[in-house]
């Protein structure tokens, strides 16, 4: 393998001569050899963005020359547009400020714009820290590029996933609005409702989960760039802040501000783990609605069998034509990590200590793998499970038939205790409740046939 000699403050360094990072990049890379997990594709385009439009603020101030500012637009529209993947091969588990990974996308700007300039070898007219990232420090990039990233994944990927699944529970509860049922609570029998009801249920879990990522969204348009170091704005133009934001706005086509209050921005990650908090609480509710799916699936005949999903693959390598519900499966393992993937990022939003947290890196890896679980998720429970719901109709009025949770349509009739002693005597003497009721003297059968419809009961 070829090598260049780049150069940091702490001396001379050899660098893969076929790539465009420099001398910082390339002690990180040999420092953090630490697991396979890199920094994820959606902090390195929020970065490019971030560079982009830093730039563009940076020659409105007056800071920066056109020249130096077209070039830098240029090569960050081409990481924007995925090119350059292999210049970014930082590692999660790096410095905490995520600095290696702000020098790394600085170092590739700046080499690939001199490219582009036309630089002599020894000669940079595009400096990685005086140009790419005047005005800006690792200490609020790092965040700014997180809030970024975080916005995008959940307005890009997870809310169209969520929207395609309330559709598709709608045409659920369409189709069987004629279908009554027996409710179950506690897992024992209950009262009936309509399965469209039953289904209702799932589709508002995930109408509510959409309100609170919306505010989750709302709360991460808060910029941290424009801090700086310790959050005091030093070394930036005035506005600087305010400047960036109004580009990324246009950028994005969606809105954010320059945080207020910058020792915030940078020192707490609270906003980041409440939007986390709604991706936790979606997971609660996919966790919810694929339980639900495979108890009411169970079968095919020693189960509720309340409903049949589609047979996807094989269920057993020992028991032939078995098959499982292996969507409710793979919905529920996503949910359990989500939930995990929360523990660890309100532990480490906990531990800024004084004017910056150091649990950054981790902390945006956690949060952008729980919206790509969820987003493919949903979209693999839709598509290969949900819309293939088909109720057993049959079953569904063999069990509303028999329950005797029915005896509560009673209760005004015959109160409480009476309903009470007729539903023990139909279960303990296996008869129907109308038999148990008349039995008791409490009612005549036609009486009984009068007060227990299960249609005047949902």
């Amino acid at each position: 393998m070829e090598y260049r000699i780049e150069h940091d403050t702490l001396g001379e360094v050899k660098v893969p001569a076929d790539h465009k990072w420099g001398a910082q990049t390339q002690r990180s890379f040999e420092n953090f050899k630490i697991g396979k997990n890199k920094i994820p594709e959606d902090i390195i385009r929020a970065f490019a963005i971030l560079k982009k439009c830093a730039a563009i603020a940076n020659k409105e101030a007056g800071k920066l020359s056109v020249e130096k500012q077209k070039v830098i637009c240029e090569v960050c529209d081409e990481i924007i547009a995925g090119e350059w993947k292999e210049e970014f091969p930082l590692v999660v588990y790096q410095t905490g400020s995520g600095t290696q990974s702000n020098m790394n996308m600085n170092e590739v700007i700046a080499h690939i714009a001199n490219e582009k300039l036309g630089s002599k070898k020894g000669e940079t007219r595009i400096n990685p820290n005086d140009d790419v990232n005047k005005g800006q420090s690792s200490n609020d990039t790092f965040p700014t590029a997180m809030h970024i990233a975080a916005i995008e994944a959940l307005r890009k990927q997870l809310m169209p996933q969520l929207e395609e699944m309330i559709h598709a529970l709608k045409r659920l509860e369409k189709e069987n609005q004629h279908i009554i049922k027996i409710g179950r609570t506690h897992l024992q029998d209950a009262t009936p409702l309509r399965f469209s009801q039953e289904i209702s249920g799932w589709r508002g879990m995930l109408e509510n989960n959409i309100d609170m990522l919306q505010k989750a969204i709302d709360s991460l348009r808060k910029l941290a760039i424009g801090g700086t170091a310790v959050g005091t704005g030093l070394n930036t133009p005035q506005g600087f802040g305010d400047l960036v934001c109004e580009r990324l706005s246009d950028q994005l086509a969606t809105q954010f501000i320059s945080d207020p209050n910058k020792f915030h921005a940078l020192s707490a990650k609270d906003d980041i783990c409440f939007a986390h908090g709604a991706l936790k609480a979606l997971a609660a509710n996919c966790m919810k609605m694929a339980s639900d799916v495979r108890w009411l699936a169970s079968g095919p005949r020693c189960g509720l069998q309340e409903i049949r999903i589609p047979e996807n693959e094989p269920g057993s390598s020992i028991m032939p034509g078995k098959v499982n519900p292996t969507q409710c499966e793979a919905m529920t393992m996503v949910a359990v990590q989500v939930m995990g993937n929360d523990a660890a990022i309100g532990f480490a939003a906990s531990q800024g200590n004084f004017e910056l947290n150091v649990f950054m890196p981790v902390i945006i890896y956690n949060f952008l793998q729980s919206v790509t679980l969820l987003s493919d998720g949903l979209r693999s429970f839709r598509i290969q499970c949900v819309e293939g719901i088909r109720a057993n109709e049959e079953k569904m009025a063999e069990y509303l038939q028999h329950s005797l949770m029915l005896v509560t349509a009673l209760n005004p009739h015959i109160g409480y205790e009476n309903a009470a002693k007729t539903a023990k005597k139909a279960y303990q003497d296996g008869i129907s409740l109308k038999e148990a009721c008349v039995a008791l003297g409490f009612l005549s059968a036609e009486e009984f046939d009068a007060y227990v419809i299960a249609e005047n009961m949902v």
